[in-house]
């Protein structure tokens, strides 16, 4: 059975940072491409930023490029993201995400998930 476990939310000052972590079991982690997404209330889950299975090739959403910064380090079998210059439209639950199968595209969109996490709150305080 899979399991993905982020964690490192809470609550910041904006222009802060937070690293949010995310161990996945029951699935080879170093084959499968990983996200982050994020959910805002009253808003759709939109995806953050990805990385492929390898650890190279990251992507990044708009609203967090230069900012934000995915790491995958398949020897410990942990995503993280790092969170800079926070703002308060950060705020949001936070979810890892990983592909739906090994060696594909890691996921964009909601479509592309094969296993989601419970979700960690982060809040940034103006």
């Amino acid at each position: 059975q899979v399991q993905v476990v982020e964690s490192g939310g809470g609550l910041v000052q904006a222009g802060g940072s937070l690293r949010l972590s995310c161990t996945a079991s029951g699935l080879t982690f170093d084959v499968y491409g990983m996200a982050w997404f994020r959910q805002a209330p009253g808003k759709e889950r939109e995806g953050v930023s990805s990385i492929a299975w390898s650890g190279a090739n990251a992507y990044y959403a708009d609203s967090v490029k230069g900012r934000f910064a995915i790491a995958k380090d398949n020897r410990k079998n942990t995503l993280y993201l790092q969170m800079n210059n926070m703002k308060p439209e950060d705020t949001a639950v936070y979810y890892c995400a990983a592909a739906r199968s090994p060696y594909l595209t890691p996921p964009r969109g909601v479509g592309d998930v094969g296993y989601w996490g419970q979700g960690t709150q982060v809040t940034v305080s103006s």
